[in-house]
This record gives C-alpha cells, sequence and structure tokens, in this order.
C-alpha cells in the first residue's frame, strides 16, 4: 500500500490533480501478478508471486497496474492496454521500462493433459478446456502438418 501511495502522489504532483485511491485485493492467482479494473477503480495482485518477488513487485508491477489506471482517469475513452499512454506513464512519470509482462518464475498448475495425435511423431497435450471443446464438435488441425488431430484415449499427469 506503501508504493501504491508513492505512485499516486508523484501522478499527483506531476498533473497537478487529484486521483480517486483503487480498492486493493491480494486475491489473484495464477500467472498474472496483478490487474487492472478500470470501471471498478480496483487493482488485484497476486500474493504468492508477491511474496516470492517482493523487491521487483514493488519497483514494477505495482506501478504498472497503476498506470493503467491512471491513464483511464488521463485519457478516458479507448486507449490500448499498454499503449503510448500507458508506456509514457510508465517510462516519463515512473522512470521505469514499459514491460508489457513480469518474467517471475510460475509454478505450473498440477492438472491432467489430453493427448491428440495427427501425421507428426509426436503427440499434441491439450488441456480439460481444449478437450472439453473437442466433444462439443470443434475440431484442431496440426499447424505443422495439418491433418486432424484426435484424441488417442490417453491422459496424463502434469505437474
Amino acid at each position: 500500500m506503501y508504493r501504491l501511495e508513492q505512485c499516486y502522489r508523484l501522478a499527483e504532483q506531476h498533473f497537478n490533480r487529484s486521483f480517486e485511491r483503487p480498492q486493493v485485493r491480494l486475491d489473484l492467482r495464477g500467472q498474472k501478478a496483478g490487474v487492472a479494473y478500470l470501471q471498478r477503480n480496483l487493482l488485484r495482485f497476486n500474493a504468492q508471486l508477491y511474496r516470492e518477488n517482493r523487491e521487483d513487485f514493488l519497483q514494477q508491477t505495482v506501478p504498472h497496474e497503476v498506470a493503467h489506471l491512471l491513464a483511464e482517469a488521463l485519457y478516458g475513452g479507448r486507449i490500448r492496454p499498454h499503449g503510448r499512454e500507458w508506456q509514457g506513464l510508465m517510462t516519463g512519470l515512473f522512470g521505469l521500462p514499459a514491460n508489457r509482462c513480469h518474467d517471475y518464475a510460475v509454478p505450473q498448475k498440477r492438472g491432467t493433459r489430453y493427448l491428440y495425435r495427427c501425421g507428426c511423431p509426436e503427440g499434441i497435450p491439450f488441456t480439460p478446456q481444449r478437450h472439453a471443446l473437442v466433444r462439443r464438435g470443434r475440431r484442431y488441425s496440426c499447424r505443422r502438418c495439418g491433418d486432424p488431430l484426435h484424441f488417442t484415449g490417453q491422459r496424463q499427469v502434469v505437474g
């Protein structure tokens, strides 16, 4: 919260105006370090990635998400999420690189993969979601050989 406040105070000094502080939650899970919900003025952060990458998270991730909310407040309308306005806030206001993604190590979630085959020698693992789409009639083709992909009947546990 201290870092968040630093970012907002810097923006208020720079733009000579006040900004409404967002609601903040530490309930994000998975691969994303943070998400900004523009219309709701809400920031969600991944507590696990924060604990494992504290210094960089505070230095880069918090300003990254704050810049999204500031860009919305300043420019509104239909701006691109990592477009020119957001990049300008990251580099010009915060003096940070305008990196779109983090490079934190994210442990792979344990789960099931469904093996599909085509004309290529190696199988292609599908997630349960994609496998469910196939069961509902969706068809996929191999990007390399162009053959249709077919379920082998085999499943594997990963993670």
